[in-house]
């Protein structure tokens, strides 16, 4: 199944942690000036696509025409147009980086608007040592024994299970606005499971 690196205008990924990334995936893509945040830490992407305003020229020209993506629509972010992109190239797999720091709104944009494509797509933001993972039906994780994790609901979530950490929860209900029952959880083994009957949340868990 396609894997993609879909890389924002963020803060800049280091070349460290980007390039695993770039390998592991069958196709990078660049949210407008994400091209060149990649560039900087010595990735090329195979295409670039957004309304192209940020982008640089030098940028521009490390792709194929065809690959340099314009898309007209002020309605939607950057983020969303290459989310659709990829959805309708039958892409079901997306890491997502380079989509926080610098403004505070656009950083909490990016994260909320996901939200649609979370049935559609399995989505995973990642940083240096971090993972979120939108949730809204079920999800196994691989983990390492020991990794702090936490539950974050972004809507009222009903029926919530989870297994594989130090404090499980069975057919439980989480409110929005309350995380006191799911803040630093920890994993007892190689792998941790959440599911929940309604409702979406996000999965913290660091590495």
């Amino acid at each position: 199944m396609l894997r993609a690196l879909l890389i924002g205008n963020g803060q800049t990924p280091q070349a460290e942690f980007l390039k695993p990334l770039a390998q592991a995936a069958d196709w990078v893509l660049a949210a407008d000036g994400g091209a060149d945040r990649a560039l900087a830490a010595g990735v090329t992407p195979d295409a670039i696509i957004g309304d192209l305003d940020s982008v640089s020229a030098r940028a521009k020209q490390c792709v194929r025409p065809e690959n340099l993506i314009f898309v007209d629509n002020q309605n939607n972010t950057d983020l969303e147009k290459a989310l659709d992109f990829l959805l309708a190239r039958g892409c079901r797999h997306v890491t997502l980086t380079g989509f926080m720091g610098g403004r505070l709104d656009f950083t909490l944009g990016n994260f909320l608007s996901v939200f649609p494509y979370a049935k559609k797509m399995q989505l995973t933001f990642a940083g240096p040592g971090w993972k979120i993972y939108p949730v809204e039906h079920a999800r196994r994780f691989a983990c390492h024994p020991g990794t702090r994790v936490s539950l974050i609901p972004l809507k009222t979530c009903r029926g919530v299970t989870i297994s594989g950490l130090k404090y499980p929860l069975k057919n439980a209900l989480l409110p929005f606005g309350k995380t006191g029952r799911t803040l630093s959880n920890q994993t007892t083994g190689k792998a941790f499971t959440v599911s929940l009957r309604s409702g979406f949340l996000f999965v913290y868990a660091e590495e």
